[in-house]
């Protein structure tokens, strides 16, 4: 006869969503993320809370004592860090990011001018979305991600057909190039360009994202590599920077994006 004379209930009657209630929220954990220092923590929170008409002030009393290059860096861009991992931990959407990183550039648009020579890139990406694919929000949030990590993007939208994207790629000889595909007819678009590259002598990685890829896809075909989220993207583009081609990128690729 069956007993529960030894059985231990304390798993099966656990309210475990009573236990996430009851952890850290996302939005605590956010603001411990903040910078110390009160003035960059201002600046920083008009980023994470979308303050448009905050933001500018904000810079502006920041300069006065902090150089620009560290209010973009520690104050402005650390905002847009925090806002990255409420978007990961899903309570900040697109819109809070699109707002967000306009925020962003608000306030960077204000520091930039008092850098002498203006500010640097860390190096150039072209971003596109795949021939024939009309989705492109996967694209501009790892846009926006890879800006504020200090990147020029060379966005060229949605639809882009596979010759113009390659063009492009010759012409800028980016650090490499992003292309996204949410339809599983679109996909095709990355090795085709990818042959092409070959073909014009230029072998810099062709990273393939979005929700009709995945890594064994992205894996097939010379130079391709793969980001499965947009918070990876400045992760593997410091590698590639680093001096990572885009053979020793798939080797590493689970360490480089960790947790991401």
């Amino acid at each position: 006869m069956f007993s529960t004379k030894d059985m231990d209930f304390s798993k099966i009657l656990t309210r475990y969503d009573i236990q996430l209630q009851n952890a850290e929220s996302p939005q605590e954990a956010a603001k411990k993320m903040l910078p110390a220092d009160p003035v960059l923590k201002e600046v920083a929170e008009a980023v994470l809370y979308m303050k448009f008409k905050d933001v500018g002030p904000a810079v502006t009393k920041a300069l006065a004592s902090k150089d620009p290059l560290v209010i973009i860096n520690d104050g402005l861009v650390a905002g847009m860090d925090i806002v990255a991992k409420l978007y990961a931990d899903h309570v900040y959407y697109l819109p809070e990011i699109m707002m967000a990183a306009k925020t962003m550039e608000i306030g960077i648009a204000i520091a930039e001018k008092k850098v002498p020579g203006g500010r640097s890139t860390k190096g150039t990406v072209v971003m596109h979305a795949a021939e024939g694919d009309p989705h492109d929000i996967g694209k501009n949030i790892a846009a926006v991600m890879m800006r504020a990590a200090g990147y020029t993007v060379i966005d060229m939208g949605r639809d882009v057909p596979v010759k113009d994207a390659v063009a492009k790629a010759i012409e800028v000889k980016p650090l490499f190039m992003s292309g996204t595909a949410l339809m599983t007819t679109t996909m095709s678009a990355f090795p085709a360009e990818a042959k092409l590259m070959k073909e014009a002598g230029l072998d810099i990685p062709l990273m393939g994202c979005g929700g009709a890829v995945n890594r064994e896809f992205a894996n097939s075909y010379d130079l391709g590599i793969y980001s499965k989220k947009a918070p990876q993207t400045p992760l593997i583009a410091q590698k590639i920077l680093d001096g990572y081609d885009w053979k020793k990128v798939r080797e590493d690729w689970d360490s480089i994006v960790g947790g991401s």
